[in-house]
């Protein structure tokens, strides 16, 4: 049942998004609110949840504008359960808002239920091992630092690269290997985005038909503060559904989650809560843990839930608090990098602090190829030995350098300009036929993450022969 304060004396203040309520009902935390004027019966109720409790208040954070609330007019009623989205059919193919309402002019989702938006994440006796591979397109990801199955794999940013477009491609081109389009989804995810993001996101997934297969949820930047903070929990509530209830490989882009915690900030400033580091709040490493630990896969269960969320670093600061507790709790990074984006390379891709630590998860045979981890493994070292041999060349010149030396330099201007560089969306196949190419140009003595099978089959045929010379 219901319950509904007195119409008047009952709210005490309104102080930005909280409502402050005098305490005379059995509330618990969690609890969805609905929030009206009385005497405009007609208007849709204002949605709020309760986030406080003592003996003599409730505090309610109302999760749309609180302009025009007027105190001795207000009736609060609150419904006896925690928020839920409507889950069903239907989900895929639609554009809804940071709360889950539709906002592209179609029906409500016909529900066959209605879960909690704040489910736990998965039981850690019931998850299994993530498996199997991701194709984004992207062949700095696909090769070197494969997204698998069930996997949390975060992409940090900065401000002004372009992760927008970089999140847009990878849901209109990302699939599971073997043609089994109806087996995965995608759930594409805008906090506090602008509006003219929003209508771009939204253009992209519609002009190339992947929206068909897409659930969009996007919180504008003009909306609350407390919405940005239900957002990602309304969106993997839809996500749970079409992987666990429908059996599909679900893969969740969520940008930006920098908004995310920047909503969390301030919405713990004005509950009073005390600071720590750069004014964040101590709690937001497990708040954050509620949002990316329901990414996986469950024993006996056919579906996954991939997570590829986009943060941009304040300052490029990978130590900044965001991406500090983020890469804690997820399984490795893609790093964007501004110099690479400076000098014309997109997506500007570093791969060398980039990291995904379940690659082995799901490379290899059986899988992708069975001659893919050597290649990534080869390629990741060979560039490495390259940029230092990048830093040497900036202080001896290029006279100092060796023979090797000089084609390890022609080999990371190649690496990025041919690999890492790309105009379209790449097959695994043709990024790894790249990646042998470059290979190609380096001598064998190089070539050490090979073994000499791998060589003779890939890498002979144009391999240099000499080395110093």
């Amino acid at each position: 049942m219901w319950a509904e304060l007195a119409a008047r004396g009952t709210a005490q203040r309104v102080d930005g998004p909280l409502l402050f309520l005098r305490r005379n009902v059995e509330v618990t935390l969690g609890e969805a609110v609905e929030v009206r004027l009385d005497d405009t019966p007609d208007e849709p109720p204002r949605l709020g949840r309760v986030t406080g409790l003592d003996e003599t208040t409730i505090v309610v954070e109302v999760l749309e504008s609180t302009r025009g609330l007027s105190l001795p007019r207000l009736a609060v009623r609150f419904r006896g359960e925690p928020l839920r989205l409507a889950v069903g059919p239907g989900l895929l193919g639609r554009v809804f808002d940071g709360v889950g309402r539709p906002v592209d002019g179609g029906p409500p989702v016909a529900a066959h239920a209605r879960r909690r938006i704040d489910a736990p994440a998965l039981n850690p006796a019931q998850r299994a091992l993530p498996r199997d591979f991701i194709e984004t397109g992207v062949s700095a990801i696909d090769l070197t630092n494969s997204l698998i199955r069930g996997q949390k794999l975060p992409i940090f940013s900065g401000g002004g690269l372009p992760h927008d477009r970089l999140a847009i491609e990878i849901a209109r081109h990302a699939r599971l290997r073997g043609g089994d389009e109806a087996g995965f989804a995608i759930v594409f995810v805008g906090i506090g985005v602008s509006h003219d993001a929003a209508h771009a996101f939204r253009r992209a997934m519609e002009d190339s038909g992947a929206l068909g297969h897409t659930a969009m949820f996007l919180n504008l930047a003009s909306e609350p503060s407390p919405q940005r903070l239900l957002t990602p929990r309304v969106a993997l509530t839809a996500a749970e559904h079409l992987a666990f209830d429908e059996g599909r490989h679900v893969l969740v882009v969520m940008t930006d989650m920098t908004n995310y915690c920047e909503a969390l900030r301030e919405v713990s400033a004005s509950h009073g809560e005390i600071p720590s580091r750069k004014g964040y709040p101590g709690y937001m490493y497990s708040d954050l843990a509620t949002i990316f630990e329901r990414a996986g896969s469950a024993q006996g269960a056919r579906g996954t839930v991939t997570q590829l969320p986009i943060l941009t670093m304040p300052g490029d600061d990978i130590g900044h608090p965001i991406p500090d507790l983020t890469g804690y709790i997820t399984e490795g990074q893609i790093v964007l990098d501004r110099a690479l984006d400076h000098r014309g390379v997109y997506p500007p891709i570093h791969v060398l602090p980039s990291l995904s630590r379940l690659f082995d998860q799901g490379t290899g045979e059986g899988f992708t190829h069975a001659d893919h981890p050597a290649l990534a493994h080869q390629l990741f070292a060979a560039y490495a030995k390259a940029v230092r041999v990048r830093l040497l060349a900036s202080v001896v010149g290029l006279e100092g350098l060796t023979a090797t030396d000089r084609l390890l330099l022609a080999f990371a201007d190649r690496f990025e300009r041919e690999l890492v560089a790309q105009d379209g969306p790449r097959s695994l196949e043709a990024s790894m036929a790249i990646g042998w190419r470059l290979l190609a140009t380096l001598p064998r003595g190089e070539l050490t993450r090979l073994n000499d099978a791998q060589i003779a089959r890939h890498v002979t045929p144009l391999a240099t022969p000499h080395g110093d010379g």
